[in-house]
């Protein structure tokens, strides 16, 4: 059981480190599409472009949809379905575990 377990660990923590290396590799390829007017430069936080005095514009297309595929990475998207995924694994795992040691195949 403890293996399974194990490797319950190894597959969330791999789930983790996808989705923190996606949304870097988001953050940077918004950052490289991004057009901002002379004088503004693309903020990563808000997906918008800003200047030193804190005037801001929108980003071109571009870089409006890879933030809004960067949001579907986090809490708003894939990562939000991290707790339904452990509970469903773990879930499985007890059953599993119950059904190994004869409790549903056992004969009378």
């Amino acid at each position: 059981m403890f293996n399974s377990l194990t490797a319950l660990g190894y597959g969330i923590v791999s789930f983790a480190i996808v989705i923190g290396v996606g949304v870097v590799v988001l953050q940077k390829f918004a950052t490289a599409v991004s057009s901002c007017n002379t004088g503004f430069t693309y903020n990563t936080t808000n997906g918008y472009c800003q200047n030193t005095s804190g005037s801001t514009q929108n980003a071109d297309a571009g870089a409006q949809n890879v933030y809004y595929l960067e949001g579907q990475m986090g809490t708003s998207g894939l990562a939000g379905w991290t707790p339904a995924i452990v509970a469903l694994s773990v879930g499985m795992l007890f059953l599993g575990v119950f059904m190994v040691r004869g409790g549903m195949g056992r004969k009378v």
